[in-house]
């Protein structure tokens, strides 16, 4: 919903750019604590991680610790690559990564009106 009304303020110039920062900060938000998404912590056994659901590409599934193994994975140089790889992965993760990097953008271009050009 919040994807549709930051497309509908950027169609309709006259949102202001407080709006489209406040709706891009809220399309962020939803994609990295509550989009559904594959967990993809690491588990033994399988290279592509852990299958189940989880909500947000920072968190993980139901399991407590496959939470910390994905922050961990951010936090670890060498763990970044194949958290970023993660992202792209499936299809349900790819539109959902590309929905944040846009509204991320979006955000940007709106709060520094230099950066459009």
């Amino acid at each position: 919903m919040a994807g549709a009304l930051l497309i509908a303020a950027w169609i309709n110039e006259a949102a202001g750019p407080a709006a489209i920062v406040a709706l891009s900060a809220v399309v962020l938000l939803w994609a990295f604590f509550q989009a559904p998404v594959t967990c993809g912590a690491p588990v033994r056994g399988r290279n592509d991680g852990r299958r189940d659901n989880a909500t947000g590409i920072l968190m993980g599934c139901h399991i407590h610790q496959h939470r910390w193994q994905k922050l961990k994975m951010l936090i670890s140089r060498r763990r970044v690559r194949e958290f970023c790889s993660g992202l792209f992965s499936a299809g349900k993760g790819t539109l959902i990564t590309l929905a944040a990097a846009g509204s991320f953008l979006s955000g940007l271009v709106a709060l520094v009106p230099g950066v459009a050009v």
